[in-house]
Protein backbone atom coordinates (compact mmCIF):
# COMPACT_ATOMS: atom_id res chain seq x y z
CA UNK A 1 0.00 0.00 0.00
CA UNK A 2 1.16 3.21 -0.68
CA UNK A 3 2.34 5.22 2.32
CA UNK A 4 2.67 8.94 3.36
CA UNK A 5 1.02 8.05 6.24
CA UNK A 6 3.03 6.44 8.54
CA UNK A 7 2.08 3.48 10.32
CA UNK A 8 4.04 3.53 13.54
CA UNK A 9 2.01 6.33 14.27
CA UNK A 10 -1.47 6.74 16.14
CA UNK A 11 -3.04 8.77 14.27
CA UNK A 12 -5.43 11.12 14.72
CA UNK A 13 -8.08 12.58 12.21
CA UNK A 14 -11.61 14.77 11.91
CA UNK A 15 -13.84 14.20 8.99
CA UNK A 16 -15.18 17.20 6.67
CA UNK A 17 -12.86 19.98 8.24
CA UNK A 18 -15.40 23.13 6.47
CA UNK A 19 -14.12 25.25 3.77
CA UNK A 20 -15.06 28.22 5.85
CA UNK A 21 -11.47 27.14 8.49
CA UNK A 22 -9.04 26.95 5.59
CA UNK A 23 -6.79 29.26 7.02
CA UNK A 24 -3.77 28.89 8.72
CA UNK A 25 -4.93 30.18 11.89
CA UNK A 26 -7.94 27.29 12.20
CA UNK A 27 -5.27 24.61 10.89
CA UNK A 28 -2.94 25.60 14.06
CA UNK A 29 -6.37 25.06 15.77
CA UNK A 30 -6.55 21.56 14.85
CA UNK A 31 -3.17 20.76 15.20
CA UNK A 32 -3.07 22.29 18.57
CA UNK A 33 -6.27 19.87 19.27
CA UNK A 34 -3.98 16.79 18.03
CA UNK A 35 -5.35 16.23 14.38
CA UNK A 36 -3.11 14.90 11.85
CA UNK A 37 -5.31 14.05 9.29
CA UNK A 38 -8.85 15.04 7.27
CA UNK A 39 -11.05 12.38 6.11
CA UNK A 40 -13.13 13.59 3.32
CA UNK A 41 -11.40 16.76 2.43
CA UNK A 42 -13.14 18.10 -0.72
CA UNK A 43 -11.44 20.13 -3.39
CA UNK A 44 -8.97 21.77 -1.23
CA UNK A 45 -6.78 24.49 -2.75
CA UNK A 46 -3.27 24.20 -2.89
CA UNK A 47 -2.40 27.38 -0.61
CA UNK A 48 -4.26 25.13 2.01
CA UNK A 49 -2.28 21.65 1.10
CA UNK A 50 0.62 23.55 1.49
CA UNK A 51 -0.02 24.99 5.08
CA UNK A 52 -0.98 21.67 5.56
CA UNK A 53 1.98 19.77 4.49
CA UNK A 54 3.54 22.58 6.93
CA UNK A 55 2.27 21.43 9.77
CA UNK A 56 2.21 17.71 9.03
CA UNK A 57 -1.13 17.15 8.71
CA UNK A 58 -2.20 14.52 5.67
CA UNK A 59 -5.68 14.54 4.10
CA UNK A 60 -7.74 11.42 2.76
CA UNK A 61 -9.42 13.04 -0.42
CA UNK A 62 -12.77 13.27 -1.31
CA UNK A 63 -13.91 14.34 -5.27
CA UNK A 64 -10.89 13.16 -7.28
CA UNK A 65 -12.51 9.61 -8.11
CA UNK A 66 -16.57 9.21 -7.80
CA UNK A 67 -17.95 8.48 -4.28
CA UNK A 68 -20.22 5.31 -3.73
CA UNK A 69 -22.24 5.19 -0.45
CA UNK A 70 -23.68 1.66 -0.13
CA UNK A 71 -27.39 2.45 0.44
CA UNK A 72 -29.71 2.47 -1.03
CA UNK A 73 -28.11 1.16 -4.14
CA UNK A 74 -26.50 -1.95 -2.98
CA UNK A 75 -25.24 -4.32 -6.17
CA UNK A 76 -25.14 -1.51 -8.84
CA UNK A 77 -21.89 -0.24 -8.03
CA UNK A 78 -20.15 -2.00 -10.94
CA UNK A 79 -22.62 -0.72 -13.68
CA UNK A 80 -23.14 2.73 -11.99
CA UNK A 81 -19.11 3.07 -11.73
CA UNK A 82 -17.27 1.02 -14.09
CA UNK A 83 -13.47 1.54 -14.52
CA UNK A 84 -13.36 3.63 -17.60
CA UNK A 85 -14.15 6.47 -15.24
CA UNK A 86 -11.51 5.99 -12.91
CA UNK A 87 -8.65 6.13 -15.64
CA UNK A 88 -10.51 9.32 -16.59
CA UNK A 89 -9.76 11.12 -12.77
CA UNK A 90 -6.50 9.15 -12.62
CA UNK A 91 -5.78 11.41 -15.86
CA UNK A 92 -6.73 14.61 -14.36
CA UNK A 93 -5.65 13.91 -11.08
CA UNK A 94 -3.09 17.02 -9.56
CA UNK A 95 -0.50 15.45 -6.74
CA UNK A 96 0.56 16.83 -3.63
CA UNK A 97 2.42 15.66 -0.75
CA UNK A 98 0.02 16.93 1.74
CA UNK A 99 -2.68 14.50 -0.05
CA UNK A 100 -2.25 10.92 1.87
CA UNK A 101 -5.42 8.97 0.69
CA UNK A 102 -7.94 9.06 -1.98
CA UNK A 103 -11.58 8.12 -1.27
CA UNK A 104 -13.07 5.20 -2.98
CA UNK A 105 -16.53 4.48 -0.86
CA UNK A 106 -18.22 4.90 2.57
CA UNK A 107 -19.94 1.72 3.68
CA UNK A 108 -20.05 -0.67 1.33
CA UNK A 109 -22.38 -3.82 0.27
CA UNK A 110 -20.62 -6.88 0.61
CA UNK A 111 -22.94 -7.50 -3.08
CA UNK A 112 -20.33 -4.75 -3.84
CA UNK A 113 -17.25 -5.44 -2.47
CA UNK A 114 -16.00 -7.36 -5.72
CA UNK A 115 -15.85 -4.63 -7.62
CA UNK A 116 -14.92 -2.62 -4.95
CA UNK A 117 -11.74 -4.75 -4.85
CA UNK A 118 -11.12 -3.77 -8.78
CA UNK A 119 -11.47 -0.24 -7.95
CA UNK A 120 -9.22 0.22 -4.87
CA UNK A 121 -6.33 -1.92 -7.12
CA UNK A 122 -6.74 0.29 -9.39
CA UNK A 123 -6.06 3.17 -7.05
CA UNK A 124 -3.62 1.74 -6.06
CA UNK A 125 -1.96 1.25 -8.92
CA UNK A 126 -2.72 4.39 -10.70
CA UNK A 127 -2.32 7.05 -7.61
CA UNK A 128 1.72 6.38 -7.09
CA UNK A 129 1.47 7.99 -3.82
CA UNK A 130 -1.86 7.81 -1.99
CA UNK A 131 -3.49 4.47 -0.95
CA UNK A 132 -7.15 3.91 -1.15
CA UNK A 133 -9.58 4.46 1.40
CA UNK A 134 -13.27 2.81 2.26
CA UNK A 135 -14.82 2.68 5.25
CA UNK A 136 -17.24 0.04 6.26
CA UNK A 137 -20.59 0.18 8.09
CA UNK A 138 -21.01 -0.90 11.59
CA UNK A 139 -22.44 -3.72 13.21
CA UNK A 140 -25.58 -2.27 13.63
CA UNK A 141 -26.53 -2.08 9.98
CA UNK A 142 -29.22 -4.11 8.65
CA UNK A 143 -28.71 -7.63 7.31
CA UNK A 144 -29.82 -9.56 4.28
CA UNK A 145 -33.62 -10.38 5.32
CA UNK A 146 -33.74 -13.00 2.54
CA UNK A 147 -30.92 -13.96 0.10
CA UNK A 148 -27.37 -12.43 -0.70
CA UNK A 149 -28.78 -12.04 -4.35
CA UNK A 150 -31.72 -9.89 -3.05
CA UNK A 151 -29.72 -6.70 -2.13
CA UNK A 152 -32.54 -5.79 0.93
CA UNK A 153 -30.34 -4.92 3.58
CA UNK A 154 -27.33 -2.47 4.15
CA UNK A 155 -24.39 -5.33 4.85
CA UNK A 156 -25.78 -7.58 2.12
CA UNK A 157 -24.73 -10.47 4.27
CA UNK A 158 -26.67 -12.29 7.10
CA UNK A 159 -24.19 -11.02 9.29
CA UNK A 160 -21.66 -9.02 10.23
CA UNK A 161 -18.75 -11.31 10.48
CA UNK A 162 -19.86 -12.50 7.30
CA UNK A 163 -19.58 -8.71 5.87
CA UNK A 164 -15.85 -8.55 7.20
CA UNK A 165 -15.13 -12.16 5.81
CA UNK A 166 -16.49 -10.87 2.48
CA UNK A 167 -14.36 -7.40 2.76
CA UNK A 168 -11.27 -9.47 3.43
CA UNK A 169 -11.35 -11.59 0.75
CA UNK A 170 -12.42 -9.06 -1.88
CA UNK A 171 -10.38 -6.03 -0.93
CA UNK A 172 -6.42 -6.06 -0.38
CA UNK A 173 -5.70 -3.30 1.46
CA UNK A 174 -3.96 -3.59 5.33
CA UNK A 175 -6.35 -2.12 7.19
CA UNK A 176 -10.12 -2.28 8.29
CA UNK A 177 -11.74 1.16 8.70
CA UNK A 178 -15.53 1.24 9.98
CA UNK A 179 -17.59 3.94 12.22
CA UNK A 180 -19.66 3.11 15.29
CA UNK A 181 -21.84 5.90 17.09
CA UNK A 182 -22.55 4.57 20.33
CA UNK A 183 -24.64 7.96 21.79
CA UNK A 184 -26.65 8.44 18.43
CA UNK A 185 -29.22 8.08 20.35
CA UNK A 186 -29.21 9.42 23.87
CA UNK A 187 -32.00 7.46 25.10
CA UNK A 188 -30.53 4.25 23.78
CA UNK A 189 -26.72 4.14 23.96
CA UNK A 190 -25.41 0.90 23.05
CA UNK A 191 -22.19 0.17 24.87
CA UNK A 192 -22.53 -3.64 24.55
CA UNK A 193 -22.75 -3.23 20.92
CA UNK A 194 -20.08 -1.20 20.57
CA UNK A 195 -17.44 -3.07 22.17
CA UNK A 196 -18.75 -5.95 20.43
CA UNK A 197 -18.33 -3.98 16.95
CA UNK A 198 -14.83 -3.50 18.01
CA UNK A 199 -14.27 -6.71 19.16
CA UNK A 200 -15.42 -8.54 15.43
CA UNK A 201 -12.70 -6.12 13.61
CA UNK A 202 -9.85 -6.44 16.19
CA UNK A 203 -10.42 -10.13 15.21
CA UNK A 204 -10.51 -9.92 11.92
CA UNK A 205 -7.48 -7.72 11.84
CA UNK A 206 -5.45 -9.84 13.99
CA UNK A 207 -6.14 -13.03 12.10
CA UNK A 208 -5.39 -11.36 8.40
CA UNK A 209 -2.62 -8.57 9.08
CA UNK A 210 -4.18 -5.55 9.09
CA UNK A 211 -4.26 -2.52 11.20
CA UNK A 212 -7.86 -1.12 12.88
CA UNK A 213 -8.99 2.29 12.31
CA UNK A 214 -12.18 3.54 14.23
CA UNK A 215 -14.56 6.43 13.24
CA UNK A 216 -16.39 8.07 16.40
CA UNK A 217 -18.77 10.60 17.79
CA UNK A 218 -17.78 13.42 19.10
CA UNK A 219 -21.30 15.75 18.49
CA UNK A 220 -24.60 14.94 16.98
CA UNK A 221 -25.42 12.29 14.87
CA UNK A 222 -28.04 13.53 11.67
CA UNK A 223 -29.42 16.33 14.00
CA UNK A 224 -30.08 14.35 16.70
CA UNK A 225 -29.29 16.12 19.95
CA UNK A 226 -26.45 14.72 22.05
CA UNK A 227 -23.90 16.26 24.78
CA UNK A 228 -21.18 13.75 24.52
CA UNK A 229 -19.51 14.52 27.48
CA UNK A 230 -15.32 14.69 27.91
CA UNK A 231 -15.92 11.10 29.59
CA UNK A 232 -17.67 9.80 26.61
CA UNK A 233 -14.82 11.09 24.34
CA UNK A 234 -12.84 8.88 26.91
CA UNK A 235 -14.72 6.30 26.93
CA UNK A 236 -15.02 5.71 23.10
CA UNK A 237 -10.60 6.20 22.92
CA UNK A 238 -10.54 4.22 25.53
CA UNK A 239 -12.38 1.45 24.63
CA UNK A 240 -11.04 1.36 20.67
CA UNK A 241 -7.45 1.55 21.80
CA UNK A 242 -8.09 -1.98 24.41
CA UNK A 243 -9.11 -3.46 20.95
CA UNK A 244 -5.81 -2.00 19.35
CA UNK A 245 -6.96 0.72 17.12
CA UNK A 246 -4.36 2.67 15.20
CA UNK A 247 -6.62 5.37 13.94
CA UNK A 248 -8.93 7.33 16.13
CA UNK A 249 -11.39 9.84 13.84
CA UNK A 250 -14.00 11.78 14.76
CA UNK A 251 -17.90 12.47 12.73
CA UNK A 252 -17.37 15.76 12.14
CA UNK A 253 -15.11 18.82 11.82
CA UNK A 254 -17.76 21.76 12.19
CA UNK A 255 -18.98 19.98 15.83
CA UNK A 256 -15.47 21.66 16.99
CA UNK A 257 -15.47 24.96 16.02
CA UNK A 258 -18.48 27.78 16.30
CA UNK A 259 -19.77 29.82 13.54
CA UNK A 260 -17.68 32.49 14.68
CA UNK A 261 -14.30 30.74 13.85
CA UNK A 262 -13.54 30.05 17.92
CA UNK A 263 -12.97 26.69 19.31
CA UNK A 264 -16.13 25.77 21.21
CA UNK A 265 -16.01 23.50 24.36
CA UNK A 266 -16.30 20.40 22.51
CA UNK A 267 -12.55 21.26 20.62
CA UNK A 268 -11.27 21.81 24.12
CA UNK A 269 -12.82 18.60 25.29
CA UNK A 270 -11.15 16.67 22.17
CA UNK A 271 -8.19 18.12 23.03
CA UNK A 272 -7.61 17.18 26.68
CA UNK A 273 -8.48 13.68 25.61
CA UNK A 274 -6.30 13.72 22.30
CA UNK A 275 -3.43 14.88 24.22
CA UNK A 276 -4.23 12.40 27.34
CA UNK A 277 -3.45 9.62 24.30
CA UNK A 278 -0.96 11.14 22.41
CA UNK A 279 1.17 11.18 25.74
CA UNK A 280 1.28 7.38 25.39
CA UNK A 281 0.83 6.45 21.98
CA UNK A 282 4.89 6.21 21.03
CA UNK A 283 4.35 3.45 23.83
CA UNK A 284 1.42 1.98 22.58
CA UNK A 285 1.98 1.74 19.19
CA UNK A 286 5.48 -0.35 19.41
CA UNK A 287 2.62 -3.25 20.67
CA UNK A 288 0.01 -4.77 18.60
CA UNK A 289 -3.03 -6.29 20.23
CA UNK A 290 -3.39 -10.03 21.15
CA UNK A 291 -7.17 -10.18 23.14
CA UNK A 292 -9.44 -7.96 24.83
CA UNK A 293 -11.19 -8.92 27.96
CA UNK A 294 -14.06 -8.00 30.08
CA UNK A 295 -12.78 -8.01 33.90
CA UNK A 296 -15.08 -7.86 36.83
CA UNK A 297 -18.79 -7.08 34.84
CA UNK A 298 -21.27 -8.21 37.46
CA UNK A 299 -24.62 -10.07 36.01
CA UNK A 300 -26.65 -7.71 34.75
CA UNK A 301 -24.31 -4.37 34.02
CA UNK A 302 -26.09 -3.12 30.49
CA UNK A 303 -22.59 -1.75 29.31
CA UNK A 304 -21.80 -5.62 27.63
CA UNK A 305 -24.86 -6.21 26.92
CA UNK A 306 -25.09 -7.13 23.29
CA UNK A 307 -21.29 -8.08 23.13
CA UNK A 308 -20.83 -11.75 22.98
CA UNK A 309 -17.60 -11.66 25.41
CA UNK A 310 -17.74 -13.36 28.60
CA UNK A 311 -16.60 -11.35 31.88
CA UNK A 312 -13.86 -12.98 34.06
CA UNK A 313 -13.45 -12.28 37.78
CA UNK A 314 -9.26 -11.68 37.35
CA UNK A 315 -7.40 -12.09 34.29
CA UNK A 316 -3.87 -13.85 34.08
CA UNK A 317 -1.78 -13.48 31.14
CA UNK A 318 1.43 -15.45 31.95
CA UNK A 319 3.35 -12.15 32.79
CA UNK A 320 0.63 -10.41 34.76
CA UNK A 321 -1.77 -12.08 37.04
CA UNK A 322 -5.08 -11.54 38.78
CA UNK A 323 -5.51 -8.55 37.46
CA UNK A 324 -8.72 -6.92 38.96
CA UNK A 325 -10.56 -4.41 40.08
CA UNK A 326 -10.81 -5.00 44.23
CA UNK A 327 -13.38 -2.18 44.77
CA UNK A 328 -16.00 -3.87 41.96
CA UNK A 329 -14.93 -1.83 38.80
CA UNK A 330 -15.42 -3.41 35.72
CA UNK A 331 -12.25 -3.17 33.95
CA UNK A 332 -11.98 -3.07 30.17
CA UNK A 333 -8.19 -4.95 29.22
CA UNK A 334 -6.43 -5.27 25.78
CA UNK A 335 -4.04 -7.03 26.23
CA UNK A 336 -0.46 -6.55 23.84
CA UNK A 337 2.60 -7.69 22.48
CA UNK A 338 5.68 -6.45 20.72
CA UNK A 339 5.29 -6.20 17.44
CA UNK A 340 9.10 -6.56 17.13
CA UNK A 341 8.51 -10.19 18.12
CA UNK A 342 10.72 -10.24 21.15
CA UNK A 343 7.88 -11.46 23.42
CA UNK A 344 7.52 -8.78 25.43
CA UNK A 345 3.75 -8.57 26.92
CA UNK A 346 1.95 -4.98 27.69
CA UNK A 347 -1.94 -4.73 28.98
CA UNK A 348 -3.88 -1.55 27.96
CA UNK A 349 -6.33 -0.96 30.92
CA UNK A 350 -9.54 0.89 31.09
CA UNK A 351 -12.30 1.70 33.88
CA UNK A 352 -15.40 1.07 32.11
CA UNK A 353 -17.64 1.07 34.65
CA UNK A 354 -20.04 3.60 33.67
CA UNK A 355 -20.51 4.63 29.99
CA UNK A 356 -22.04 8.01 30.75
CA UNK A 357 -18.77 9.05 32.68
CA UNK A 358 -20.40 10.22 35.83
CA UNK A 359 -19.55 7.66 38.66
CA UNK A 360 -16.74 9.42 40.75
CA UNK A 361 -15.52 6.27 42.61
CA UNK A 362 -12.31 5.14 40.77
CA UNK A 363 -11.37 1.68 39.81
CA UNK A 364 -8.22 0.57 42.55
CA UNK A 365 -6.61 -1.74 39.87
CA UNK A 366 -4.40 -4.49 41.25
CA UNK A 367 -2.43 -7.12 39.72
CA UNK A 368 0.65 -10.01 40.73
CA UNK A 369 3.82 -9.50 38.51
CA UNK A 370 5.79 -11.68 40.00
CA UNK A 371 8.57 -9.48 41.17
CA UNK A 372 9.06 -8.01 37.92
CA UNK A 373 9.62 -4.16 37.73
CA UNK A 374 6.73 -2.42 35.65
CA UNK A 375 6.02 1.19 34.13
CA UNK A 376 2.44 2.17 34.53
CA UNK A 377 1.52 5.14 31.99
CA UNK A 378 -2.05 7.15 32.78
CA UNK A 379 -2.76 6.31 36.20
CA UNK A 380 -2.58 7.81 40.02
CA UNK A 381 -1.95 6.50 43.33
CA UNK A 382 0.59 3.88 42.32
CA UNK A 383 2.04 1.26 44.77
CA UNK A 384 4.39 -1.31 44.22
CA UNK A 385 6.27 -3.70 46.23
CA UNK A 386 7.61 -7.04 45.76
CA UNK A 387 5.13 -8.94 43.55
CA UNK A 388 1.94 -6.58 43.42
CA UNK A 389 1.40 -3.34 41.42
CA UNK A 390 -2.10 -1.37 42.32
CA UNK A 391 -3.11 1.97 40.85
CA UNK A 392 -6.01 3.72 40.73
CA UNK A 393 -8.25 4.62 37.48
CA UNK A 394 -10.86 7.26 37.14
CA UNK A 395 -14.16 6.47 35.58
CA UNK A 396 -13.05 5.72 31.46
CA UNK A 397 -9.65 6.70 32.03
CA UNK A 398 -7.05 4.18 31.10
CA UNK A 399 -3.49 3.35 31.95
CA UNK A 400 -1.01 1.43 29.91
CA UNK A 401 1.31 -1.12 31.98
CA UNK A 402 4.64 -2.66 30.52
CA UNK A 403 7.52 -4.54 32.15
CA UNK A 404 10.03 -1.40 32.69
CA UNK A 405 13.14 -3.73 31.41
Amino acid sequence: MNERMDPTKLHIAMCYFPEKFWDEEHLKMAVDCGLDMFIYLIGAPKSFLDLMQKYGVGAIEHGTVPGWWGDPWQGKFAETNPISIYEKAAARFEDHPAIWSINACDEPSALDLPHYGVVLDFIDRNFPHQFPFINLYPSYASVAENTEQQAKSQLGTRSYEEYLRRYTECVGLDYICFDDYMYAHEDNPRPGQFFDNLRLVADACRRTGRRMWTILQCGSINDLPADITENKLRFQVNAAMAFGTEMIGWWEGSQIIGADGEPNVQFARLKTVHHEALAVADDYMRYRRVNTYLVGFPDGDPIPAGCHMESLAALDTGVFFDVRSENGRALLIGQMTERNGSGKQALWIMNASDFTGTDEEPARVTMNVRHRTVRVRGAEGLLTDEDKVSFELPVCRAALVEPAD
